[in-house]
């Protein structure tokens, strides 16, 4: 499901998507996956600074050239792969098990960081996307789970929609996404203030996220 409605060029469909997104106090992520080195630089150009990759060796390529950037890590990620964006990651948006928190708790403990994190929630019709069940996130939110997670912040959840054209699924996905998170937030994480992120919301599916309750969409293809 691709949004053709928004041409010009990247700068400008950035000012129109951002537009937008302020009305819903969202804040976009620019998938730079594939891109060139002039399509980037027309991101950063339109102040854009929240950059998101699927892969821990692209994440480790571009930061070089663009130190300032605010990296997310929103692709599949291996556990052994997170000691290399320990030390600078600003968000990882796809965290998939238990497991893998307590190798992101570890590789932070060795920074001297606390690390942002996203629990991915399997909402999707489809194999190949990741993420958790609900039974999976309650074991996660065991209060002895979290307590042994000290270099961990658990700032929301991110969920990946089925790529299809029916519009019915994917708002029924979204918006029981939206139910799920409002209920951790008013349970685990009644008293805390940093739970405040739905991470939902791709290119061909972005806007009827923000009408679900998204706060942060990861967009690519359309800014391109």
């Amino acid at each position: 499901m691709e949004d053709s409605s928004i041409g010009g060029s990247t700068e400008a469909k950035i000012a129109i998507i951002n537009q937008r997104l302020n009305a819903h106090h969202a804040t976009l992520i620019a998938v730079t996956k594939t891109r060139s080195e002039a399509q980037m630089e027309a991101v950063a150009h339109a102040g854009v600074l929240d950059w998101g990759e699927n892969r821990v060796q692209e994440i480790e390529r571009k930061r070089l050239l663009y130190p300032d950037v605010r990296w997310h890590m929103i692709g599949h990620l291996q556990s052994n792969k997170v000691k290399f964006i320990a030390p600078y990651i600003h968000l990882i948006h796809s965290v998939d098990s238990l497991a893998l928190l307590q190798a992101i708790n570890k590789e932070a403990a060795k920074c001297g960081r606390v690390i942002a994190c996203l629990l991915q929630i399997y909402i999707a019709k489809e194999e190949s996307k990741y993420g958790l069940d609900e039974a999976e996130l309650a074991e996660i939110l065991l209060p002895n789970n979290l307590a042994a997670l000290p270099n961990i912040q658990i700032c929301g959840l991110m969920g990946m929609a089925t790529n299809t054209e029916d519009t019915t699924i994917v708002r029924k996905e979204f918006a029981g996404l939206k139910t799920l998170f409002d209920a951790t937030k008013a349970g685990a994480f009644a008293e805390s203030p940093t739970f405040n992120t739905l991470s939902m919301g791709m290119s061909g599916d972005w806007e009827l996220a923000l009408e679900e309750g998204s706060t942060m969409l990861r967009i690519g293809s359309l800014l391109f």
